[in-house]
């Protein structure tokens, strides 16, 4: 406990913390501010605090998955994320400083390995992250299944609304018009393609490489009665042929690993038309370029990584792109995060059921670490704009507003999720 009691007496400046060893020995940090209950951890394992202050990058997550490190009630693990990134935001993060440049260096060198995704592995990371049981995402997830950053134009929004609003902007920013073909990448569970081809009776066709999200994409279609003008495939972006008025892809660019830029952007600006658009959607960084951390890496998105808006810029503009709109999106995603938090323990029993307990907290982990790094660490949402001819969109922008206003009052959402008792009934 030693190792871990000088990184914790190095770290912690504000709030209180009270640790309890698996010996029952307790150790205390910070102080109490006004009537504050403090936050009270156990360690179950004796093997808990040296694998948490050896392995800073993995050894917490790890640790509360296996059951090792505990929060005891009123508090859970999303108190104990948001304690630990307060205190990293207003004094450094000195738990990753603590690692030294050798451990520092060998981490970026592990991250960019893993960042070189050829087609076969990207399959494999594809299906290890979309490929999890059906019922998983329907438990967390808005009706729609987007599992991308909700757009809050009102923090009091619900989650469904919140969506729809996220599909009616980017949708909006593409400048479509009726009959275009449009080419989405990486189209999840088929939501924004369908949107499309509703409201603009274009020509959509979705590629991603998880098999069953490509097997529910094509029943959404049959079922909606867009199968004729809304095409799915298990294809890897690299494999499409042909050309598109519109490219949108929305949550694609984290998987795609930076080795692989330069293909990415002069293969979308083959496949587009002369007069087209592309729109990008992506988690990114608000500052320079960094690596995913190692936790991440291994147990949610294998080959994944947030680019900074520096590279983004670097990598289009080789290939020959214009950017013509930048939106850095603040805080959306931690609203978003927050919500799929909450509806993951309103269905812990269930997804115990599905899983098991360690696939739960692995879960929990996951999501309260996103949002906290989305509210007060540097992560950010950009949507960008890419053109080959900078007359394919209007001078300003007040195109987009006016059709995301038409596109909403179309979309009617059901007010009934809004309590969680009807949604539990209703499932």
């Amino acid at each position: 406990m030693w190792l871990l009691d000088k990184l914790l007496k190095q770290v912690i400046a504000r709030g209180w913390m009270i640790v309890t060893d698996h010996d029952g020995k307790t150790y205390e940090y910070g102080a109490a501010e006004g009537s504050e209950q403090p936050l009270r951890i156990r360690l179950t394992d004796k093997k808990a605090a040296s694998h948490i202050a050896r392995h800073p990058q993995v050894g917490a997550g790890e640790a509360y998955m296996w059951g090792w490190l505990q929060v005891e009630e009123p508090h859970d693990i999303r108190d104990l994320i948001l304690f630990f990134t307060m205190n990293s935001k207003a004094h450094g993060d000195k738990a990753i400083q603590a690692q030294g440049p050798l451990r520092k260096i060998a981490e970026k060198a592990l991250a960019a390995v893993d960042g070189f995704n050829p087609k076969g592995k990207a399959r494999k990371n594809a299906e290890h992250t979309y490929n999890l049981t059906r019922r998983l995402y329907e438990l967390f997830l808005d009706e729609d299944r987007q599992y991308t950053m909700a757009y809050y134009r009102n923090v009091d929004n619900s989650l469904e609304q919140a969506q729809v609003d996220k599909k009616a902007h980017l949708a909006a920013k593409m400048y479509i018009k009726p009959g275009m073909t449009i080419l989405d990448i990486g189209c999840g569970w088929g939501g924004f393609a369908l949107f499309l081809a509703k409201h603009y009776d274009a020509e959509v066709l979705g590629v991603a490489l998880a098999p069953d999200q490509i097997a529910f994409c094509q029943e959404r279609a049959e079922a909606a009665g867009l199968a004729d003008k809304c095409k799915f495939s298990l294809t890897d972006y690299r494999d499409v042929e042909g050309q598109f008025d519109r490219i949108s892809s929305v949550g694609l660019l984290e998987h795609v690993g930076t080795p692989h830029y330069p293909e990415f952007f002069k293969h979308t600006h083959r496949l587009l038309s002369p007069d087209g658009v592309m729109l990008s959607h992506c988690c990114g960084r608000a500052g320079p370029p960094g690596h995913t951390d190692a936790w991440t890496r291994k147990y949610i998105f294998p080959g994944g990584y947030i680019p900074a808006l520096s590279e983004l810029v670097t990598e289009s503009e080789q290939a020959g792109w214009q950017i013509m709109d930048v939106e850095a999106m603040r805080f959306h995603y931690s609203h978003t995060l927050e919500e799929w938090y909450r509806r993951t323990v309103m269905h812990r029993e269930e997804i115990e059921a599905l899983y098991d307990e360690q696939f739960y907290r692995m879960w929990l982990f996951y999501l309260a670490g996103a949002e906290q790094s989305f509210r007060h660490g540097t992560m950010v949402n950009w949507q960008l704009l890419y053109v080959k001819d900078r007359a394919a969109i209007p001078m300003t922008r007040d195109y987009i507003e006016e059709e995301s206003a038409r596109l909403r009052a179309a979309e009617a959402v059901p007010t009934w999720h809004l309590d969680p008792m009807f949604r539990e009934a209703a499932e």
